[in-house]
């Protein structure tokens, strides 16, 4: 294939030039450049006999700029993102042609200088490195092509003294240009003649050509992997002597079907470095995988999962990636085998060629990334993906982009930048099929907008200093969709009267919070007659009499753009398939409108599958920006004063339980043995906490906490690695626990025999900090009355709602308590809300606590409609505070009065004074910094929450006559 770019100096005035070199140099694509002619008057009918479809963007005065091309071009932007009404003197035209993105490029010369254009020249070309940053991080082919005035180096002017001045060389210029270089782009002429004096421009005066006294201000830059297919280039230099011709040649490169090997080397591109060992990293590479805690590699880690967001976002501290439409695989490297499952647990066993490649690496590893099916144009086919098991025909490729494990040492202690830093050291740059799935400090909007311009299915966006949650729904991952897509559950299909198709359609469905099938409508399309009988085949054996949507819909259902019914007649189906869609939208009715098939979902289990609801993108960065201490309101510090309160029992503070620096050591608590080991690690990094913090507070916390913990089952929420290791609950400690340990046999709703650990003394609440159980979670209840809760709670969880509207909710809440003659009390949850305890004395059930929570609650949601809600299903909620009276039942426990929380600012879940909760208060105030010093002060505010509680029946009747 051959690409040339030409700046004809007028497209009309030079038709024949430009015709004759056509004919004679035979290009299939063509960049022009100063066609100084409006829209109109472009020279399109003569181009067309040439043989050549055009997109041009032109301009009467100044300049314009045109794509020929042999095949159809499709315009994707006719400028670069960003606005400079100052001038208009340069010109952007990016297209599709040929299966890649063509970039066609006019730069003015800038002169005179200093002035206003060359100041223009430098904002327009720092807009070209930004939207090139983005280009190249979509992975797809691009070239840049055009006139850029710009003379990169010495090589590039016969006379560079005479230049040192001119905006074409000032280093501002070259070094905008080198910029592009750094990002790799390849400079197609300047590889294949490395040492020679290229130029493509003679001014008119002098005789300038016929001396040869040129300059080189065109250029090609290529992405990578055309830089691979850089065959052949130079400079048409012969059309610059034509009568009447351009100051300007034309330029041409040649590229090849395949990627030639010998060019990467010419061209710039990273080669692989052979490493066989950590100990082959660079040292600061070492340092960091060094920093992870030593382990045997994990089994059956569920990949970190992104929130959908409704809209792309500028802001400092994010990277941004390709959303990929493939299958997300984690896979495990050992001993030169390798194993890929989905998102599930499930393993991927047909995906032989990227096992090959992984096995290859000399490294035990576990990466996570998505393997994709690619077509010609480099984007993503998930249909092809889906039958490549039968087919083999797409080209696989495994884009990687994150790694969670190497030679014995677990990286989720990492922030994402230091991940990435390890990742690119680890992977080959030149393999073919795998990818490292690039990410880029850019504008998040420019880059979406590239993303759907280009067609691809949407971007993530990712906190550089984030850290990776397993199996969590994580708010520093951010999934912004180009495409409207849902995975779905197919619940049956319909056959129309008189089709002689194998269906007309399918029946789907999602899952309600009630654990429902919902359905959502019918999808029509997307399939041809091959796949409609792949369908049926594996729909035969599901067929089934029972409806499996909660309720029996009416699928041949008339709308107002088909208002005729097609006889269509149902087959249901076991909701064990699942599919992905595209629609356009979810209609008030609930329905997916424009719905198209997309493929099969085999990495994907139904009862997982619900409808993903856009959250709001504002509200989440704000409240990841808090998370990350980057709030413009300070947090209170351990200097602060501390508000004084009440006089209640005091805390006497000794010295810290650990001291020193070592990493292990043995203490006796209350009689018994305990080892205390890795002491120095970071549990909350972001503040340098380390375990030895944590063991430190829960010891000088012990004296006001065991009261709220003792004689109660435990539920212990394990963090080993700190706040960003892979979590898991236990609550069977029955292999466990040690000997001297108070445990309660229980059998739970499953009929499961359970042994749960019991609150005693300070060894048990240590004991559970050492294996990891950063937060304290006790049941409401003891063991001496398990039915039969010591308080009713009433949680305040917030969605898109701000703090001062919690507290609004808590005093409302308190003011309603007050009317009937209840005392709450509030503490912070040390996460997002504020949670209140009525005490109960263990006098009455679960189900009578959850019935008088939900009694205050709906009278608290009818006096601030606007922001709260009942509504337990996250997707219903619409964004409103849920007012939550369900934790009220057996066995459910949330984070206990002082207990730590796994959370960046290291908070506490802390005990407040009713003329605390006001706007200013924040849940930063109360930390693992602070909170002894305030304790001290305060002394213990919950007390009265164990005492001997309100008699609700009274409370009740009072009630009635308040609230009818």
């Amino acid at each position: 294939m051959k690409i040339a770019t030409y700046n004809i100096n007028g497209v009309n005035g030079r038709i024949e030039t430009l015709l004759k070199w056509l004919e004679m140099s035979a290009p299939d694509i063509v960049c022009l450049q100063e066609l100084k002619c409006e829209d109109k008057s472009f020279p399109i009918t003569k181009i067309k006999q040439a043989g050549y479809h055009a997109v041009w963007h032109g301009q009467k005065s100044w300049n314009g700029v045109a794509v020929l091309s042999r095949k159809e071009i499709k315009e994707l932007r006719n400028d670069l993102p960003g606005e400079d009404p100052e001038f208009t003197h340069s010109r952007y035209l990016e297209v599709f042609t040929f299966e890649m993105v063509v970039g066609c490029i006019y730069l003015p010369f800038g002169n005179p200088l200093p002035g206003e254009k060359y100041e223009y020249k430098k904002r327009w070309f720092s807009r070209l490195v930004a939207h090139a940053n983005t280009l190249i991080a979509t992975g797809l082919p691009v070239i840049l092509v055009g006139d850029y005035n710009v003379m990169p180096t010495e090589l590039d002017t016969y006379k560079p003294e005479k230049y040192k001045n001119d905006a074409l060389f000032r280093p501002e210029i070259r070094e905008h240009f080198q910029s592009l270089l750094d990002q790799g782009w390849t400079d197609a002429i300047r590889t294949l003649h490395p040492d020679e004096r290229i130029y493509t421009y003679w001014d008119y005066l002098r005789k300038a050509w016929e001396r040869n006294a040129g300059l080189r201000l065109d250029h090609f830059l290529l992405s990578t992997d055309l830089a691979e297919k850089l065959k052949a280039g130079n400079v048409d230099k012969q059309v610059r002597g034509w009568d009447g011709a351009s100051d300007h040649a034309p330029v041409w490169v040649e590229l090849a079907a395949k990627p030639l090997k010998k060019n990467l080397k010419k061209s710039g591109a990273k080669r692989a470095v052979k490493r066989t060992s950590i100990a082959d990293f660079p040292q600061a590479v070492q340092d960091l995988i060094h920093g992870g805690a030593q382990m045997p590699m994990p089994e059956g880690i569920r990949p970190m999962k992104a929130t959908l967001v409704d809209k792309p976002f500028d802001e400092p501290g994010w990277l941004y990636e390709i959303k990929w439409d493939g299958y997300r695989a984690v896979s495990y490297i050992q001993k030169h085998q390798a194993r890929i499952y989905s998102r599930n647990n499930l393993e991927f066993t047909q995906f032989d060629a990227i096992s090959d490649a992984l096995r290859v690496l000399p490294f035990n590893a576990i990466l996570d990334g998505e393997i994709v099916a690619l077509k010609g144009d480099g984007t993503s086919d998930f249909g092809a993906l889906q039958n490549w098991k039968n087919t083999r025909k797409a080209q696989l490729q495994y884009y990687i982009f994150d790694i969670l494990y190497l030679e014995g040492h677990s990286l989720l202690e990492l922030n994402l930048t230091q991940r990435r830093e390890i990742l690119e050291a680890i992977l080959p740059s030149d393999d073919q099929t795998l990818k490292l799935s690039k990410a880029y400090e850019t504008s998040g909007i420019d880059f979406f907008d590239a993303a759907r311009r280009l067609k691809l299915e949407g971007i993530i966006a990712k906190r550089a200093d984030g850290y990776y949650s397993s199996d969590s729904r994580s708010r520093e991952w951010l999934k912004i969709k180009a495409k409207r897509r849902q995975e779905v559950v197919i619940g049956g299909y319909t056959r129309n009267e008189g089709t002689d198709k194998f269906f007309s359609a399918l029946a789907i469905g999602v899952y309600n919070a009630e654990g429902n099938l919902h359905y959502i409508g019918k999808v029509g399309t997307g399939f041809d007659a091959a796949m409609q009988k792949t369908l049926m085949s594996k729909f035969e054996k599901l067929v089934t009499k029972r409806c499996p949507f909660e309720t029996i819909p009416d699928v041949d259902e008339p709308s107002q753009f088909r208002p005729q019914r097609l006889g269509a007649k149902p087959t249901w189906l076991k909701p064990v398939l699942v599919c992905e869609i595209e629609f356009a939208e979810i209609t008030r009715d609930g329905k997916a409108r424009q719905a198209s098939f997309k493929g099969l979902r085999e990495d994907k289990k139904p009862n997982e599958v619900i409808l993903e609801v856009e959250k709001d993108t504002q509200s989440i960065i704000q409240e990841v920006n808090l998370d990350h201490g980057l709030s413009e309101n300070s947090t209170m510090t351990s200097g602060q004063e501390l508000p004084k309160t009440s006089k209640n029992k005091t805390l006497k503070v000794s010295k810290p339980l650990i001291e020193g620096s070592g990493e292990t050591i043995e203490k006796k608590i209350d009689g018994h043995n305990l080892k205390f080991t890795n002491l120095n690690k970071f549990y909350w990094p972001e503040d340098k906490v380390t375990k030895r913090d944590m063991f430190n507070y829960y010891d000088a916390i012990a004296p006001l906490m065991l009261p709220y913990l003792k004689d109660r089952p435990m539920s212990l929420n394990r963090f080993p690695g700190g706040i960003h290791s892979q979590s898991f609950y236990q609550k069977d400690v029955k292999e466990i626990a040690p000997d001297w340990a108070h445990t309660m046999p229980h059998t739970n709703e499953k009929g499961e025999e359970k042994s749960y650990l019991l609150g005693e003394g300070k060894a048990t609440l240590l004991w559970m900090a050492s294996l990891g159980c950063i937060e304290i979670n006790p049941w409401f209840s003891r063991v001496t009355a398990p039915d039969n809760p010591d308080y009713c709670v009433i949680d305040l969880d917030p969605d898109k709602n701000t703090f001062d509207q919690v507290i609004q909710a808590a005093q409302v809440t308190r003011q309603i308590l007050s009317d009937i003659g209840v005392t709450g009390y509030a503490k912070t949850s040390g996460s997002t809300g504020i949670h209140i305890y009525i005490p109960l004395g263990a006098k009455y059930t679960y189900e009578q606590s959850q019935l008088f929570a939900r009694l205050i609650v709906r009278q608290v949601n009818r006096e601030l409609p606007k922001f709260t809600t009942l509504e337990r299903s996250i997707n219903k909620r619409g964004g409103k505070m849920y007012l939550d009276f369900l934790q009220n039942r057996p066995g459910a426990t949330i984070a206990g009065v002082y207990s730590l929380r796994p959370k960046p600012g290291a908070t506490v879940s802390m005990p407040l004074d009713w003329d605390e909760v006001k706007q200013g208060l924040k849940m930063k105030d109360f930390t693992i910094f602070n909170a002894i010093g305030r304790l001290k002060e305060t002394g213990d505010l919950f007390s009265g929450v164990l005492g001997t509680g309100i008699d609700m029946q009274e409370i009740i009747r009072h009630a009635q006559g308040k609230f009818s």
